[in-house]
């Protein structure tokens, strides 16, 4: 078969040669500029998306869970087979290259010096796997448990409640919100929710008080604004702190039509018809309180710890974060543990993460609704103005002692437990030396020369303040630190 060239079309002139070639030129170049810049963007969401894959991996789902979850919450389709590729890719294996047996013993014993003597054997299971990284077998979890901390075992095992039947139309139905006291006589108070159809743990926090309403009202609005949601309905006791987290629920639920919408959004109760919350209370005091309670009557019973307000003070100071950080560890794995089904529910058996983001999968449906983020800045009485502390002044002097005497932030127990004794001990040189009132007044005054930038000026006034006043000579900062 052979071609022949057409004939031009009478009257078409032709172009130069210059223009063309510089216009197809550069219609080349923005072509492939546009191509690499898109290449780029894919190349980055495929990174991202693959992190997302590694992350939910390494917190237990499924396949199909993840699959589900990444359509779901994150938009990314993605087959079964390339999610399994991906996977392998990564080098991820759940039934595959077990870990040393030696380097399992080691993480259980570093767990076991702290709250992780109070884990059952799953939950350790979990740990080892999200904290640690290591592939192991649940049974052989169980075995070194028993090496490792039999005593714990045999108490774990005498203890035995019983559950009441619980009813909920699905996540975000309602919210249990409750405050934890046990810590309360060392100065510690936690605030926490959870949602009652998925048993997904919503907030956490530690903190200087929790009979605070606008403290209560902050942990909500907090969580709101994360969830971009609402609940139906919630539940509290009858305690003052929660007035304020009742009525911005109702005020962001009167636009709605339903028949909970408005005040009938908020319900009170007692604590022990609170049973959602309140059964996860023993849950968490079995995880981590108990070491902490077991720890602070320790620090009471060796004379270190008198319950006064300024010993409450400087054990927040110490304790507060560390603490904080277990009750953000707990919450973690609890959100990723799996649930056993249960007879006497009505809600399934799964994990909490999965029965409040995917609800589909459960035959249920989210209950919350959407809220506009501009309508939660309107509340203008959630602002609390709290120290760690929970006193400014003392915050002001600690803070101070720990710059003055290079001190560093603890990053465990043994560290805060440290820490607190360093500060007892400073602060007890000086108790010892003048007496109370002789002591506010320096305080005063080294406030007063400290706030204008008079450092050698705020010691020559101090040095006359104690001379004038007991008949003791201060001591000079280069002398005595």
């Amino acid at each position: 078969m052979t071609f022949t060239r057409c004939k031009p079309i009478a009257g078409w002139k032709k172009q130069p040669n210059g223009d063309t070639q510089a216009k197809k030129s550069k219609e080349k170049r923005s072509k492939t500029s546009d191509s690499l810049n898109f290449s780029k963007v894919i190349k980055m969401c495929d990174e991202a998306a693959t992190q997302q894959l590694i992350y939910y991996f390494n917190r237990g789902h499924s396949y199909s869970v993840i699959v589900d979850m990444m359509a779901t919450l994150h938009g990314v389709r993605i087959s079964l087979r390339s999610l399994k590729n991906k996977l392998k890719e990564a080098g991820l294996s759940r039934r595959k290259g077990y870990s040393s047996r030696n380097i399992v013993r080691s993480a259980i014993r570093l767990e076991l010096r702290g709250p992780g003597q109070l884990f059952g054997y799953r939950t350790m299971w979990q740990v080892l796997k999200q904290k640690y990284q290591l592939t192991v077998k649940r049974e052989d979890v169980m075995v070194l448990l028993r090496e490792l901390n039999p005593v714990g075992c045999e108490r774990r095992s005498r203890k035995r409640f019983v559950r009441r039947t619980y009813h909920s139309m699905g996540p975000n139905y309602l919210w249990h919100a409750d405050g934890y006291d046990k810590l309360k006589p060392f100065g510690l108070a936690i605030s926490g929710c959870i949602d009652g159809f998925s048993r997904k743990v919503l907030w956490l926090v530690c903190g200087p008080t929790n009979n605070n309403p606008s403290v209560i009202a902050v942990n909500y609005l907090s969580c709101v604004r994360s969830l971009g949601l609402v609940p139906m309905r919630l539940r509290t006791d009858c305690g003052t702190e929660n007035g304020t987290m009742a009525a911005i629920q109702c005020t962001l639920r009167h636009q709605h039509t339903d028949h909970f919408s408005g005040t009938y959004s908020h319900m009170y109760g007692t604590s022990t018809s609170n049973q959602r919350i309140e059964s996860w209370w023993s849950i968490l005091r079995k995880s981590i309180s108990q070491f902490w309670m077991e720890l602070f009557a320790d620090l009471r019973d060796s004379g270190h710890f008198s319950g006064s307000h300024e010993d409450q003070c400087v054990l927040r100071y110490c304790f507060n974060e560390v603490i904080q950080r277990d009750l953000d560890e707990c919450v973690e794995l609890w959100n990723t543990h799996r649930i056993r089904p249960s007879r006497t529910a009505s809600c399934p058996g799964r994990v909490p993460n999965e029965l409040f983001h995917l609800p589909h999968r459960f035959g249920s449906r989210d209950c919350g609704f959407g809220v506009d983020m501009n309508e939660l800045d309107v509340f203008p009485e959630a602002n609390p103005a709290l120290t760690p502390c929970g006193d400014v002044n003392i915050q002001e002097y600690l803070d101070y002692v720990m710059e003055h005497f290079q001190l560093q932030q603890p990053g465990n127990w043994e560290s805060a437990s440290e820490l607190y004794l360093q500060l007892k001990e400073i602060g007890q040189l000086w108790t010892q030396v003048w007496p109370k009132e002789i002591l506010q007044h320096l305080h005063s005054e080294l406030l007063f020369y400290m706030a204008q930038d008079r450092g050698q000026q705020c010691w020559v006034q101090l040095q006359c303040v104690v001379q004038s006043k007991c008949g003791q000579s201060f001591f000079k900062p280069e002398e005595n630190t």
